[in-house]
């Protein structure tokens, strides 16, 4: 096997931080992404380099792996617990494998040797089976696009795969895709394809969870006096009875108009609505007259309760 230089494909050292690898990946994935650039195939092979990439660098265990055995890291394990059961030490191999750090190693010969001279083969004559390595992805959408369930084609280490999102996945999330990771070696079983999505928020509301909040303005003499408004939901407009005297800062909340509950059909979480009271300004001669007949009113009518 060839070896790659992951630290190389996303422009960093052997000494880049887990934050210095996750801001790389982002940046290099949203340049190559294939919907960005349709008609460019080097775009496309950029970034199954940049995802592969990620996905050992981004996980700290593949990452120690890849850092001690180089393009053979995907026989780490197999190779730590053959060497405890023969009791073998490590010392007195030599080989040949460089990486960015400048050290020199080379497993290969080492492997064919642990599990038989045919490549990787057991004592009993029988080719040892690997499961294929994991990968993982990243899927940008918006706030939009998680209210309904949908589907969306993914193309992931060359290959096209038609995903399900459920409506109400949550920014940060990840989900497991058993079988669409690598191929397995020797008719193991393919690795796992995880996928992380990272949701951007565009709408005039904020989510927590299953719930919604949006500040709603209300006119002052709609406050004072009560009336009826149209406001705008996450999936269209409703009629609200607002109380006389309503002040600023109140909270009101609908019930099942927030967000979708995952994976709980039918199910939804609440909408929760802040009334911001609005001052009327430019006002004409008399509605400033009418103004401080109410004031006057108001104080005769506090002195009187005294």
């Amino acid at each position: 096997m060839e070896y790659i230089d992951y630290y190389k494909i996303l422009g960093l050292d052997k000494s880049a931080s887990d934050s210095d690898i996750k801001k790389a990946f982002r940046k290099l994935a949203r340049k190559h992404h294939p919907d960005l650039n349709p008609n460019d195939a080097s775009a496309k092979k950029k970034f199954q380099e940049i995802n592969e990439a990620n996905e050992v660098l981004g996980d700290p265990e593949k990452r120690k792996q890849y850092d001690k055995y180089g393009k053979d890291w995907k026989h780490a394990k197999e190779f730590e617990r053959a060497r405890g059961q023969r009791q073998q030490p490590f010392e007195g191999f030599s080989g040949r494998q460089q990486y960015s750090g400048g050290e020199e190693h080379d497993f290969s010969d080492f492997f064919e040797s642990m599990f038989g001279g045919g490549g990787s083969r057991n004592r009993g004559g029988r080719q040892a089976k690997f499961k294929g390595q994991d990968l993982n992805a990243e899927l940008h959408l918006d706030l939009k696009e998680v209210y309904e369930t949908h589907k969306r084609t993914l193309t992931v280490n060359g290959r096209s795969i038609r995903l399900t999102i459920p409506a109400g996945v949550e920014n940060g999330q990840t989900i497991k895709i058993p079988g669409h990771g690598a191929d397995g070696m020797n008719g193991g079983p393919n690795g796992d394809l995880y996928i992380t999505f990272n949701i951007a928020n565009h709408t005039k509301f904020k989510r927590e969870g299953n719930n919604l909040y949006s500040d709603v303005d209300l006119d002052f003499y709609t406050a004072v006096l009560g009336g009826e408004m149209t406001i705008d939901t996450f999936d269209g407009k409703v009629k609200l009875t607002v109380k006389p005297e309503t002040q600023n800062g109140t909270k009101v909340k609908l019930k099942g108009k927030g967000f979708p509950v995952y994976k709980r059909e039918g199910e939804f979480g609440d909408l929760y609505i802040t009334y911001q009271v609005k001052i009327p300004t430019n006002l004409s001669q008399k509605e400033k007259e009418l103004f401080r007949e109410l004031a006057k009113n108001k104080k005769k009518t506090d002195s009187s309760s005294l």
